[in-house]
């Protein structure tokens, strides 16, 4: 190609940072000329601040990606809390059941299973890379008014102006939870350990945080939440703790609190010549395995790979045999996911003596199943 090809990525969220300073990196940089494009007013992260309400679970793979983009230093330098271990059980038992689910990084030869970082902190990192590259950064700028451009890179969430610009449909269903997120203060250190604990009314997710606090996110029916969420931060306190069935002691509010609605959403197509879907604007899943930042990641790493792949066959990155190669990798990935995700939060979720009891029976085959567990843990680590 001997023009130089605009690439406009809307949304100024991980993923979208994420493919504009990959695709700025590559061995066609020179020929592309690129553009990040956001609503919104550019994140920024300061160490003074308090720990912010939304984090996510970054798996290994993708701390791997963030290195090659330069990104993760910046991160690691800041503030990020490795997990080491895992403990998933059914409400109906304990964490010391034969039933429950241990995952150990010792086990699997890795130093920990992961990070829990804040959102804004990944941004803000990302945002320090592309500031030191040639692509064209514009925040709180109206989406109607998107530059001109060969490909645009839908990275806009799950309410996708580029998705629903482009005709795009999407299949989608209520889980019919809420997600109550905060931070709390524990009786009993969490010693870099996560955990989940499946209550029929959805899951509790604990997450370790690096000063000592846990980051919880409470799948619960949209009544409860509600009640949680106008509950004082002692009531709030006192229902998480019994949630959680003690396994940390007495918990207390030490934070701010949100709540929002849990659906799952999946884009009919990925791509249309000219444009391409990433992250939340193809794909939203349930919070409850903290597998929607990586997996959004894993879309930037491959559609940028197609994108360089395209020119150095001489191919025209936009049109819709090449963005085929992107949806194909892509969308099976992530819909297995998300039918993954769905299935086991409605599993247990039933009330059934019979489900029960094969539940149990599963946790209790998958403990002592070396291989199938180790390809789990693999997959859940984003690594071959």
């Amino acid at each position: 190609m001997t023009s130089r090809f605009r690439i406009v990525v809307v949304g100024g969220g991980i993923t979208g940072l994420a493919v504009a300073a990959r695709l700025a990196q590559g061995r066609h940089a020179a020929a592309l000329d690129i553009h990040l494009v956001d609503a919104a007013s550019r994140a920024e992260f300061r160490c003074s601040d308090d720990i912010a309400l939304r984090v996510s679970a970054i798996a290994n793979g993708s701390v791997e990606f963030l290195q090659s983009l330069g990104a993760w230093h910046a991160v690691a330098e800041a503030r990020v809390s490795p997990y080491e271990q895992m403990c998933v059980w059914d409400e109906s038992d304990a964490p010391d059941s034969a039933t429950a689910l241990h995952f150990d990084a010792a086990e699997f030869a890795v130093p920990q299973l992961g990070f829990i970082v804040e959102n804004v902190l990944l941004q803000d990192a990302l945002l320090r890379v592309l500031d030191d590259s040639n692509v064209a950064l514009k925040f709180d700028t109206a989406l109607e008014e998107l530059p001109a451009a060969d490909l645009l890179i839908g990275a806009d969430g799950a309410r996708s102006f580029v998705r629903q610009q482009s005709g795009i449909k999407t299949n989608q269903w209520s889980y019919e939870q809420t997600a109550v997120v905060t931070h709390l203060a524990t009786e009993f250190a969490h010693e870099r350990r996560a955990l989940q604990r499946f209550l029929r009314n959805g899951p509790l997710g604990m997450l370790p945080l690096s000063d000592g606090r846990i980051s919880v996110v409470w799948s619960t029916q949209p009544e409860l939440a509600t009640q949680a969420m106008q509950a004082s931060d002692i009531e709030l306190g006192q229902m998480l703790t019994e949630a959680s069935d003690g396994v940390l002691g007495k918990l207390e509010v030490a934070g701010p609190k949100g709540a929002f609605p849990l659906c799952a959403q999946h884009a009919e197509e990925y791509i249309r010549p000219g444009v391409a879907l990433i992250g939340d604007a193809a794909h939203a899943i349930h919070p409850l395995a903290g597998q929607g930042a990586n997996l959004g990641l894993q879309d930037a790493a491959e559609l940028s790979r197609v994108i360089e792949v395209a020119l150095d066959e001489g191919l025209h990155p936009a049109d819709r045999p090449v963005l085929r190669r992107y949806e194909r990798a892509r969308k099976g990935v992530n819909l297995t996911m998300l039918h993954f995700l769905t299935g086991l939060n409605r599993l247990f979720a039933t009330d059934s003596a019979l489900v029960g009891e094969i539940r149990s029976v599963g946790m209790r085959l998958f403990n002592r199943s070396g291989p199938l567990k180790e390809r789990a843990v693999k997959v859940a680590l984003g690594v071959n």
